[in-house]
């Protein structure tokens, strides 16, 4: 299976400004846009930010600083507000791996294509409502 990256670009909603665009990790397994922890600095100082606990793909039990209000463009797809992770890291070869999680996916209203390996817009979003709800409109 090949690997897939999307353009992202995330702006801090209280630095309008502050803007990063890179190159993620399409990563399905992974809940959220996560950045390095030293890139955290050049979006400015975040609405809000909270120290939370991740388990990792290893099982491994790591604190993370998660940060919004954030703007979120995936490639041309619909923009998002949510908030991005940020971990500590280490580099390979001297190059940073962002993820791009399957939350700020589903609210782009994108598709992960594996046989093509790329994203594509999903034909309709999810609307799945309780029992109570089923035949009523809304």
């Amino acid at each position: 299976m090949g690997r897939i990256t999307a353009n992202v670009t995330v702006e801090n909603v209280s630095v309008p400004g502050n803007t990063i665009t890179v190159n993620a990790l399409v990563d399905t397994g992974a809940s959220y846009l996560t950045f390095p922890l030293a890139w955290k600095e050049q979006l400015g100082v975040f609405g809000t930010q909270q120290e939370i606990e991740l388990q990792t793909a290893t099982q491994e039990i790591v604190k993370g600083i998660f940060c919004g209000p954030v703007r979120i463009t995936v490639e041309g797809f619909r923009p998002v507000h949510n908030d991005v992770l940020f971990l500590d890291m280490v580099p390979d070869k001297g190059e940073y791996e962002p993820l791009l999680g399957y939350v700020v996916l589903e609210q782009c209203g994108v598709s992960v294509e594996l046989s093509e390996h790329r994203l594509v817009p999903m034909k309709y979003m999810d609307a799945k409502f309780g029992q109570e709800a089923k035949g009523k409109t809304l």
